[in-house]
């Protein structure tokens, strides 16, 4: 599904961020992405979604080279892909049901189908009774989840997640990893970066662990 051939990346100010990076996610498969801050691996996470590109070797995602993917195929490829921040990015000046809506929106989905989806989506997320709510007025847990049905209301088959329970308490943290593994068990690829190594340690998942651009360690369940 994703895979990374000896992918280098520099930005002009900072050096390199990743350093001759080989791997390969497997349809279905879900993953945690660990290291130090400034260890790349948002860097990794932007290079599958095109937000940049790399300065050397190859990514494949569902076996098209990126490399090869001309500009304006990119917003048909990030339709594939299910992007989760930390920041949650949401519009304040649109209702929650709107903001998950914007994916369907922009791809021209008929009306009645993107009401469907949204409600689905929020459904699964368990935020259907606050679909008129402004983001606001929500909690930082709640918003992280609209952040969520905001990622899957397309059915990416891909989701990448950066740092996505950074500013959760633990309990909140649990319910957001929850909602990642109902997403695997339905066949969705999952790409997870966070900071929080002793989580992830506990659940029985690959985990991919870089430092200073390089990926070091590679273990788990897969």
């Amino acid at each position: 599904m994703i895979r990374f051939e000896h992918v280098n990346k520099r930005y002009p100010q900072r050096g390199e961020a990743l350093k001759d990076l080989s791997l390969e996610l497997a349809a279905g498969e879900m993953a945690f992405l660990t290291g130090h801050s400034g260890a790349g691996k948002s860097t990794l996470l932007k290079l599958i979604g095109l937000i940049e590109r790399p300065s050397r070797g190859r990514i494949l995602v569902d076996g098209r080279s990126l490399g090869d993917l001309p500009r304006r195929r990119i917003p048909y490829h990030r339709r594939g892909i299910g992007m989760i921040f930390q920041d949650h990015r949401l519009l304040n000046d649109r209702t929650v049901s709107e903001n998950v809506a914007l994916p369907l929106v922009v791809a021209g989905m008929a009306r009645r189908e993107v009401g469907r989806r949204v409600r689905a989506a929020l459904d699964q997320v368990g935020l259907l009774a606050l679909e008129r709510a402004q983001p606001i007025a929500l909690s930082a847990g709640e918003q992280q989840r609209v952040g969520i049905a905001r990622a899957v209301v397309a059915r990416p088959p891909i989701i990448l997640a950066d740092e996505p329970t950074g500013n959760l308490d633990p309990d909140l943290s649990s319910e957001i990893y929850a909602l990642f593994e109902r997403f695997h068990e339905v066949g969705v690829t999952l790409l997870i970066a966070t900071h929080d190594q002793e989580r992830v340690s506990r659940m029985a998942y690959r985990i991919l662990r870089l430092h200073q651009g390089r990926l070091v360690a590679d273990s788990g369940n897969w």
